[in-house]
């Protein structure tokens, strides 16, 4: 019984190989540099997220002024901003952990090429994302 399984998933496996060069290529052509600069952008933007928000909200004066996310805006309404940074980077933290363990997991399968998609088809949409929170907040701040 279980030897039709593995034999399934070996075929499986092998038909998707064929697939594995050009998904990393793909992934490459949607994020050219390591992973670890993905991480690492992400980092800095969600610091810039967290700056700029707190700037927006506490120093720039303006009333008129509120975080829309529903997580950031329960965890300022019940903890400040404290609690906020809290799950930011519980938050970040999970995301880049799937992210890595989705990498891990195809690369031991022996797809490379889906590990990297994986990895950067999970965090650049955020990236981008957090970019423009980033942006929004200084827009905000400065009008």
């Amino acid at each position: 019984m279980f030897k039709g399984y593995k034999d399934r998933f070996q075929k499986n496996k092998e038909r998707e190989r064929s697939f594995d060069r050009p998904l990393e290529t793909i992934s490459r052509k949607i994020w050219p540099y390591t992973e670890l600069k993905l991480v690492f952008y992400i980092c800095i933007l969600a610091v810039l997220d967290f700056t700029s928000t707190f700037i927006a909200l506490e120093l720039s004066g303006n009333n008129q002024v509120s975080e829309v996310g529903v997580l950031a805006k329960w965890a300022l309404q019940t903890g400040g901003f404290p609690k906020l940074l809290l799950v930011d980077a519980a938050v970040i933290c999970g995301l880049i952990s799937v992210a890595v363990l989705a990498r891990f997991l195809y690369t031991r399968l022996g797809l490379k090429g889906f590990g990297r998609a994986a990895f950067a088809f999970l965090l650049v949409p955020y990236f981008v994302f957090i970019m423009g929170v980033v942006v929004n907040n200084v827009v905000v701040v400065f009008m």
